[in-house]
């Protein structure tokens, strides 16, 4: 399939200087203080965040039509849902560098910063990289159905971060100090430079962002080739990852089947690609098989927190409700 991208030069830029102006008022603006993030400020983020998504996909329908614009939405969907992963992580990553909560939406801010530069090189280059070598298609489908079945199979257990490879070089590398020095990334202290645990969480939220998108841009270039749609709905999904991370993380952990359905996303998205040639599978289906998959493992996850809560409550009628 040729690569036809709708995004011209003044396209990418306009959506570049669009995303670094929402971030400079997110960060300048609403948060120039640091603060906890409350439930309700997530939640109002979380509308802010998919209401320009829908927004822009408006706009993408009306000037590109309604293909576009449903991969667009199927992309924007994938990535939503793929995200939801990255929160079990950033729960355990935090928890294991007791990052205060006052702090953990700057870490989260210059995370995605860092994940803006480095998803439009990954799209760009994978891009390229399919339009000039059609087998890659069969690689990238291999590889998302691979992760899927790894996925399904996993073990739920809590990841021990002491025990990462990259979070030990880290400390070997850089000189890190006692506790934290309030926002600071870095500080000179008695005449030298050292990282503070801050830091520490802030790369490696980066390269947890390197390996998620692994998945997810492979599995988004499933749906569409365009690189524009592609980077535009991948932004999109991440620009509120942050205000979903402080809406879910109490109670991401609920979600029991949430990883088993991704498993089944994964898998499918790998397979539609790696059959491409056979058959074309559309765009409108693909996005109903998502929401549906999606919307299964929620509603499952619900039903078992009821039971689970029923099957307590019988075992001891004494027991306080616990919290939804």
């Amino acid at each position: 399939m040729p690569l036809q991208s709708i995004g011209t030069p003044a396209m990418w830029v306009g959506f570049f200087v669009f995303v670094l102006a929402l971030l400079a008022i997110d960060l300048g603006v609403f948060h120039r203080k640091a603060h906890e993030v409350t439930m309700k400020e997530a939640a109002g983020w979380s509308v802010v965040w998919v209401s320009l998504a829908a927004l822009f996909n408006v706009g993408v329908y009306f000037l590109f039509g309604p293909d576009r614009a449903l991969e667009f939405a199927t992309g924007f969907l994938i990535e939503k849902a793929l995200a939801v992963d990255n929160i079990f992580v950033f729960v355990i990553l935090f928890s294991y560098f007791a990052v205060p909560a006052v702090l953990q939406h700057r870490v989260l801010f210059w995370g995605i910063v860092g994940a803006l530069v480095m998803r439009a090189g990954f799209i760009l280059a994978g891009g390229a990289f399919l339009q000039r070598y059609h087998f890659a298609i069969y690689v990238f489908g291999a590889i998302l159905v691979l992760t899927g079945v790894k996925l399904l199979w996993q073990k739920d257990e809590e990841a021990d971060m002491s025990k990462s490879f990259f979070v030990r070089a880290l400390r070997k590398i850089f000189p890190v100090t006692d506790g934290y020095r309030g926002e600071s990334f870095v500080v000179k202290e008695k005449g030298k430079w050292l990282v503070t645990p801050l830091m520490l969480a802030l790369l490696t939220v980066e390269l947890t962002d390197v390996v998620f998108a692994v998945d997810s841009i492979p599995a988004i270039f499933a749906v569409t080739r365009d690189p524009f749609i592609v980077f535009t709905s991948n932004i999109f999904a991440i620009l509120g990852l942050r205000s979903l991370y402080f809406l879910l993380s109490g109670v991401v952990k609920k979600f029991h089947y949430l990883k088993t359905g991704l498993a089944f996303i994964l898998v499918f998205v790998g397979a539609k690609m790696a059959l491409t040639d056979l058959y074309k599978v559309p765009v409108v289906a693909s996005l109903g098989v998502i929401a549906a998959i999606l919307a299964a493992s929620i509603v499952a996850s619900m039903i078992k927190v009821s039971r689970d809560e029923r099957a307590r409550r019988a075992a001891d009628p004494a027991l306080p409700v616990s919290p939804s």
